[in-house]
């Protein structure tokens, strides 16, 4: 059985061979790109957390059921950055004081991450590697012609959305998917316009079908009003103009997108005039979020707050996972409003938190591990070049996202960019000698030693993501450690909370529960510190708790400096739940 089209007039390339579809591989492959991303039934406190359990069951599954011999390792460079990362999250909980979940869950994922980096370098030099990919792809493309399907709905019939199954947008006449945010939303469509493309190069699905796919995405994308959608599509139609190998019906494909959106942008336009109301990119524009820089909540602010936290603390940084508790704990004159987890741009996050000497050595091994990655892709011919720089192109575009974002901080970005990236890596392993670059693939690298490893950790990890679901569940039913630190009566695990949950995500209802709390126990300097740091954010929540500030009468302790600051450090001992502390 030759590699099936899917639609009357596709004709696969003279170049793919005649082969099975593994089709136990398509359907896991379906389900681990698509429904992660898709899943818009979501548990409080956490709006992605079931997305995230749901995609490492999913890829873990992927891995067992494609059972690759993993040993010899490939994709050194890339694996070494992961380990210094795990590293930096191992001495953060060990040696700092990142709670035990938060370092589990850091190891874990990274884990997980690397396995498919070992997995899919080594499913690259199989001989059946290129059509593995296309299974992937179709769930890439599913994944990105089901979330247009969502954008669509959110725009012309939010009433449709229920939360359930279609997430609501909060953001009137804008896309956001079942991911709720219309960057993230872009990143798969434009993954999904890559596999589109892959899928039509390889003769897998027919021009009159990849034609409309592509256009309700691209349309989709102008629904987001997402500027790093836009530059995405650059990218796309970039790889059409450079990329001479491919054909020429997928070469205007994606050299069309930027165009597509155009029109789309100027339809949605009309369609808003004769409406009375913006949509899209109009939409942005009319509330004025497209001048982003004057906005105090702009990333321009928050990258110049990490910077001086580079600079406070250039050597070993804050500590991975302590972003949030060291800004919001830190002095900024006129920093921003809004609570920020992360710096929302990946070498300043890594910068802030593990320090300069080895914030540089994780980027130096990414960034030989993408350039070595490209050379294989290109090295590598016929089908193998086709869907190994597609899967290059997969992790470009989502490391543009990651310089105005944190998409790989999310289980269903960074396991599907690991698989591309150890594909990409293993496409072509003679491309390290000049020699033989080129060469058709050695079939003795297939005869790993261990052939029951991948499957047995691909179900562990399955297993591990399911667990951690059944997990969750517990907290759903309190909200753990916020629950316990923002109560209005003080409980048995009060202490424990305010040690562990600034540590997830500190906003104002927190804050100020948190000053309450550091008053009555007798720590007045920490209190102020505390309510000082909040009163920069200017957060209308809080007016009421600084109201008394204008009244007449002894103030109460958050409208008092402190006879001493405290460091934001010093906020994080053990001994804080006592009841004195200098």
């Amino acid at each position: 059985m030759s590699l099936p089209t899917w639609a009357a007039g596709a004709a696969a390339p003279a170049a793919v061979d005649e082969r099975r579809w593994p089709w136990p591989a398509v359907l896991t492959a379906l389900l681990a790109c698509a429904a992660p991303p898709l899943l818009a039934y979501n548990q409080p406190p956490s709006s992605t957390l079931l997305n995230q359990c749901l995609a490492v069951s999913l890829w873990g599954a992927l891995v067992a059921v494609l059972a690759p011999r993993i040993w010899p390792v490939r994709g050194g460079s890339l694996l070494g950055a992961l380990a210094l990362l795990a590293a930096a999250a191992l001495g953060s909980g060990v040696l700092g004081a990142l709670p035990a979940g938060l370092m589990l869950s850091a190891l874990g994922l990274l884990g997980v991450a690397a396995l498919l980096v070992v997995a899919f370098a080594a499913v690259a030099a199989r001989d059946d590697g290129a059509t593995v990919w296309l299974c992937v792809a179709t769930g890439l493309m599913v994944a990105g012609t089901l979330s247009a399907g969502v954008a669509m709905v959110q725009v012309f019939a939010p009433q449709w959305a229920d939360g359930n199954w279609i997430a609501h947008s909060g953001l009137p006449g804008r896309a956001v998917g079942n991911l709720r945010q219309p960057n993230h939303l872009c990143s798969l469509l434009t993954w999904g316009l890559l596999a589109t493309a892959c899928l039509l190069e390889r003769g897998a699905i027919s021009r009159a079908m990849a034609w409309p796919l592509s256009v309700a995405m691209v349309f989709a994308i102008e629904l987001s009003a997402s500027r790093t959608g836009a530059v995405g599509l650059a990218l796309v139609a970039a790889w059409g103009v450079l990329d001479r190998r491919l054909s020429g019906r997928t070469r205007v494909l994606l050299v069309a997108a930027p165009l597509l959106w155009a029109v789309s942008y100027g339809a949605m336009t009309l369609y808003g005039h004769w409406n009375a109301q913006a949509y899209g990119a109009a939409a942005r524009l009319a509330s004025g979020e497209a001048t982003g820089g004057e906005s105090p909540n702009s990333r321009l602010r928050i990258w110049a707050n990490a910077l001086q936290l580079i600079a406070q603390q250039p050597w070993l940084g804050v500590g991975w996972g302590e972003f949030n508790v060291a800004w919001s704990l830190t002095a900024f004159p006129g920093r921003p409003t809004a609570f920020f987890d992360h710096t929302h741009n990946l070498p300043l996050q890594l910068l802030a938190e593990l320090g300069v000497p080895l914030a540089t050595a994780v980027m130096a091994l990414l960034g030989f591990a993408l350039w070595q990655g490209w050379r294989r892709a290109r090295a590598a011919g016929g089908e193998r070049g086709t869907t190994a720089m597609t899967a290059w192109m997969m992790v470009v575009l989502i490391g543009v996202h990651s310089m105005v974002e944190y998409p790989l901080w999310y289980a269903y970005f960074l396991l599907p960019a690991a698989c591309a990236w150890g594909y990409a890596l293993g496409s072509n392993d003679a491309a390290d000698d000049a020699s033989i670059a080129g060469a058709a693939p050695d079939p003795d690298r297939d005869r790993g030693r261990a052939p029951w490893l991948a499957p047995l950790l691909g179900v562990a990890v399955t297993l591990g993501g399911g667990l951690a679901m059944l997990d969750y569940q517990r907290v759903v039913v309190i909200y753990a450690d916020y629950a316990a630190a923002t109560h209005d009566q003080r409980l048995a695990g009060t202490a424990l909370a305010f040690r562990r949950a600034p540590h997830y995500l500190l906003d104002t209802r927190l804050m100020m529960a948190w000053a309450r709390y550091l008053a009555q126990n007798g720590q007045t300097d920490a209190a102020q510190t505390v309510a000082q740091r909040l009163r920069e954010f200017r957060n209308p929540d809080a007016e009421e708790f600084f109201a008394a500030c204008e009244m007449a009468g002894a103030l109460p302790f958050q409208c008092q400096l402190p006879a001493v600051a405290w460091p934001w450090r010093a906020f994080l001992r053990a001994e804080l739940a006592g009841s004195s502390v200098r």
